[in-house]
Formats: structure tokens, C-alpha cells, sequence
């Protein structure tokens, strides 16, 4: 048992010196650390090389995405894409929706379509029923017409 005590005894003063050596290293290493005088300088960034004339740039329409030129978000970008003149329907009536004021739709329309997610719900999918539309329309083609995409279940 005496052993024992001195073994247990020892190997805690053993940790117990390691400890404030590692201790007063560590507070010497970050006493003699170069501190940045400032804040991080990022290096600049290169400019892009142009790859069309300018008149090219002006006849031919920017390939770059909406939300990437103007900031906006997705949502807007799937507005402007909805929204856009070439995405209306065959019909020509306003691309064949109607406004959901309530968020729900009249029975001659019955597809529920959201404006910021671009997708549109059928009455017997499985999130209609809480589906609050923004538009409204008479058949799935008109909404995909519009640029919108069916939900998933």
C-alpha cells in the first residue's frame, strides 16, 4: 500500500510540473509573437480580361444571371423570369392566371403557383392544401409556360 501512495504521489507532482511548464511556454510564446499592426490586407484582385468588342457587348443581351447583376435575391430572379414577356402563356391573357388575393384560387383556376420559389402545386398534391398561392392558373401548362416547375410530391 505505502507503494502505491508514493507512485500516485509522484505522478501527480509529474503532472502538476508539466502543467505550469506548459503554462509559462505558452504565455512566453505569446508574449514574443509579432502582433499585425493593422487589420488583414487581402491582396487585389486581378481584373477580368474583356472578351467582347463593345459593340457586341451592346447588341447582344448579358448572359450573366439577374441576381448577379443587380444583387437582388433568388426570389426576384424568379420573378423577372416569370414576370418577363417571352414566359406568357400562348393565350396571351396575362399569361393565363389570376391573382390570389386570399392566397386561395377560384375553381376555374385551380393551381396554386408561388412567385418566390417558382413552383406550382396541383389540387391533389400533397402541399396544396397549405400552399397560400400567389397566382392562380386554369392547367399545369400554362403555369410551366410561365416559367414555374411542378412540385416534387
Amino acid at each position: 500500500m505505502n507503494v502505491l501512495l508514493v507512485v500516485v504521489r509522484r505522478l501527480l507532482w509529474l503532472v502538476l510540473v508539466a502543467a505550469l511548464g506548459g503554462a509559462a511556454f505558452a504565455w512566453w510564446r505569446d508574449r514574443t509573437a509579432i502582433e499585425p499592426s493593422g487589420p488583414a490586407e487581402w491582396p487585389p484582385i486581378p481584373p477580368r480580361p474583356q472578351t467582347a468588342t463593345p459593340a457586341a457587348t451592346e447588341t447582344a443581351p448579358s448572359t450573366t444571371a439577374p441576381e448577379q447583376r443587380s444583387g437582388t435575391s433568388s426570389a426576384s430572379f424568379v420573378n423577372s423570369l416569370v414576370d418577363a414577356p417571352e414566359a406568357r402563356s400562348r393565350d396571351g391573357v396575362a399569361g393565363g392566371w389570376v391573382v390570389a388575393d386570399d392566397g386561395s384560387c377560384p375553381i376555374g383556376h385551380p393551381i396554386k403557383a408561388k412567385d418566390n420559389s417558382g413552383i406550382f402545386h396541383v389540387p391533389d398534391g400533397r402541399f396544396y392544401e397549405r400552399t397560400n398561392a400567389d397566382r392562380c392558373y386554369q392547367s399545369a401548362e400554362a403555369a410551366i409556360a410561365d416559367g414555374y416547375r411542378q412540385s416534387k410530391s
